[in-house]
């Protein structure tokens, strides 16, 4: 699956369904699996390759899909936005810092060479703070109070295919196989790290890894509200 940055967010009316786009997730061949589903009356923005906009200007503005579903909350309303299943991907922070790292470099050999130097670029000398990328996945999930999950589905990057088929039988949709597609080349994330790479992104991702259940090592299979690869609707806010 690919983890480029061209996620976009979809509004789904005839399926009753909202997809948030967290970036570098790797939901390249998803997004594409939900498009041959989509109807006449559904919505989408996404500015990478395709120009599609939200037909509301507050967001339509916006010149991307990485919308916080709790920005979404009030243009569709309370009805549509309760009734409508949400879901999205995560992924374990440390390899998601690592693909943003090798994305943001990409076209050069500059990762490939000095990987420890750039990812303490951008954890200690110069953090790009304001850039969604580099954003936790959490703050587009959540709501005010930076707690209370939005979301009804959780799918994980790491098991993308069980994740896809458990959010279409939520949605009642018909699942199929997704396409493999390259993301950012490099190699398993445990091996670009040291300790004090470890205990940065473990401080400025521990949001992530609380919620979703994840250490450097993987999945924690104990911690987090999320512990199967779609955490059910009923379980919401807790």
């Amino acid at each position: 699956m690919s983890s480029s940055g061209d996620e976009n967010m979809i509004v789904s009316h005839r399926h009753r369904f909202i997809f948030a786009a967290v970036p570098k997730t790797g939901t390249h061949s998803v997004r594409r699996a939900l498009r041959e589903q989509m109807g006449d009356e559904d919505i989408e923005q996404v500015s990478l390759f395709v120009n599609k906009r939200f037909p509301w200007a507050g967001l339509a503005e916006i010149r991307h899909g990485h919308l916080p579903l709790r920005q979404l909350r009030p243009y569709l309303g309370e009805a549509i936005f309760n009734g409508y299943f949400k879901f999205a991907f995560v992924r374990n922070p440390f390899d998601r810092f690592v693909s943003y790292c090798a994305f943001m470099l990409r076209g050069g050999d500059t990762f490939r060479q000095r990987p420890r130097d750039v990812m303490r670029h951008f954890l200690f000398r110069d953090p790009p703070e304001h850039h969604i990328l580099f954003q936790p996945q959490a703050c587009l999930l959540v709501d005010d109070d930076g707690r209370t999950m939005l979301a009804d589905g959780i799918g994980r990057m790491e098991d993308m295919q069980d994740s896809y088929d458990a959010i279409c039988a939520s949605i009642g949709m018909p699942a199929r196989p997704l396409e493999w597609v390259n993301g950012s080349a490099h190699e398993d994330y445990r091996h670009y790290y040291d300790q004090s790479l470890i205990d940065a992104v473990a401080v400025r991702y521990a949001q992530d890894l609380e919620l979703f259940g994840y250490s450097f090592e993987g999945r924690t299979g104990t911690s987090g509200i999320h512990a199967d690869p779609v955490q059910a609707a009923g379980m919401r806010g807790q």
